[in-house]
């Protein structure tokens, strides 16, 4: 969600879908939330915490900023200084789990320009390119429309 996030944030308005969400763009570091590591340091002793764990952490750093910065000045296309500033601090800090869904009506409350007008020419080109089913407990699919079953040939 993320990425696309990120592109969204670059669009004059955002049109989504009413079941679309948009995602933080929270940096991770291989399975780990940057934002998680940069906690594990200021929490722990120095003399507690390995090497590894310390460079991970510099780097969310690092990137945590990058990313704010990203958000920051995409985001002051459409809304001033100062709510692109707290906006872009909300969805890159670890505010949420990175898979935290933001639905269109909360995006519409940060101040994004958001439209839930989706043409039905769009649903049905997407229709076209059936995404896979993730194969991860507790996933939910949505389907615009009943699942068909497969023809099995008995009559």
């Amino acid at each position: 969600m993320s990425g696309g996030t990120l592109i969204s944030l670059a669009a004059d308005q955002i049109v989504m879908s009413s079941h679309a969400v948009l995602g933080p763009v929270d940096p991770q570091l291989g399975n780990k939330p940057a934002a998680s590591l940069i906690k594990v340091v200021e929490q722990k002793p120095i003399a507690e915490i390995d090497d590894k764990t310390l460079i991970m952490a510099d780097v969310g750093r690092k990137a945590i900023e990058q990313v704010k910065k990203t958000a920051r000045e995409l985001l002051e296309r459409q809304v001033s200084p100062e709510q692109a500033e707290a906006l872009a601090e909300k969805l890159s800090t670890g505010t949420w789990t990175h898979d935290h869904p933001i639905l269109p009506r909360e995006a519409q409350e940060f101040g994004l320009k958001v439209s839930t007008d989706m043409p039905e020419d769009v649903l049905q080109l997407m229709s076209l390119y059936p995404q896979p089913v993730r194969q991860q407990p507790g996933g939910v699919e949505y389907l615009p429309q009943p699942r068909q079953k497969p023809a099995t040939g008995r009559t």
